[in-house]
């Protein structure tokens, strides 16, 4: 069946060269890193090809650490595109969304640069890492830090399985990265990165069977209710939206655990071909339907952060390397 752009399915073989990590599956281990620019002058001139070079080495690593599953990507912050990049601009980049309903939150902290590599070896992470700092020395100032890995059976530490929904196959490039609706950025995706602190103390509490309904999945075998067993206020409520067609609205999740004993929860972390998607998501789990049913699991963790970026295609970054 033939479909017209704009109906979520592009020629993936005219793709300009993604960053790999945009649209890569899990993990055990994750590097996340949120950078601003130094107050040198002239900064951008020499960041646009350092930024380039970062990209390229983590795209190239990809091979040279396969046996570990190796990937990342560079992501720009919308507050900072323009003085990267004056001359052409992702059409739906935005600043973060931010929200607030009650004593739920989502604020925005926004940050100039985010680099996310991820891996099976944290050795490798951990190397990797410190050599990105190093390529970045004196353009950039790092001021966050945050390192993930995956919990059991890719699941939440809340207990439950995370990112059941995420699309499959090449599915996951239809739904990441943007299409001809947006050429000269074809190849490139839209992240939000929240960073949710839970009160697991408080959520271990709850009886099973009333986790079970707060999130509309059973834990131990993580079957997802039926649709008229879900209770409205439930997470996969909120968040499993449709659009005006009855089409379902979806968003790829590269999301991780993390933390200490003093601080522990999830970094979240939206890629998609358009920002909409997970703003209508996030409006949905603070705000709920118009009738008083927000997300219930936002009683049990909090948003610390809220950030947006945009990861160019590895093409376009290129454009900058000298």
């Amino acid at each position: 069946m033939n479909r017209q752009k704009g109906d979520n399915q592009m020629d993936i073989q005219n793709m300009p060269r993604e960053q790999l990590g945009v649209c890569a599956e899990g993990n055990l281990h994750s590097v996340y890193l949120m950078f601003n620019a130094s107050d040198n002058d002239n900064v951008e001139s020499q960041l646009r090809p350092c930024i380039a070079n970062v990209a390229q080495y983590i795209y190239e690593l990809t091979d040279q650490y396969s046996d570990s599953a190796f990937n990342g990507f560079v992501g720009i912050g919308a507050n900072y595109w323009d003085s990267l990049y004056p001359d052409s601009r992702p059409e739906m980049l935005k600043p973060f969304p931010a929200m607030q309903a009650g004593n739920r939150e989502a604020p925005a902290i926004e940050y100039d640069l985010f680099v996310h590599i991820r891996c099976d070896r944290y050795d490798i992470l951990h190397l990797v890492a410190n050599e990105i700092s190093q390529m970045f020395e004196d353009l950039v100032e790092l001021v966050e830090e945050e390192r993930g890995f995956r919990f059991m059976d890719s699941r939440d530490l809340t207990g439950f399985v995370d990112g059941t929904e995420n699309p499959k196959g090449r599915h996951r490039q239809e739904v990441a990265l943007v299409g001809d609706e947006d050429p000269e950025f074809k190849g490139g995706s839209y992240i939000h990165v929240q960073k949710y602190a839970h009160n697991l103390s408080k959520w271990h509490r709850l009886p099973l069977k009333k986790q079970e309904d707060i999130i509309g999945r059973t834990k131990q075998d993580n079957i997802e209710y039926e649709s008229e067993d879900k209770p409205l206020t439930s997470h996969i409520k909120r968040v499993n939206l449709k659009d005006d067609n009855g089409k379902s609205i979806e968003i790829l999740r590269q999301s991780m655990p993390y933390g200490s004993l003093k601080e522990q929860g999830l970094m979240f972390i939206s890629t998609c071909r358009t920002p909409e998607h997970f703003e209508k998501m996030l409006h949905s789990m603070v705000f709920g339907d118009g009738a008083g049913n927000h997300d219930h699991l936002m009683h049990f963790t909090s948003a610390l952060t809220g950030s947006s970026f945009f990861a160019p295609s590895l093409d376009f970054l290129m454009q900058f390397d000298n």
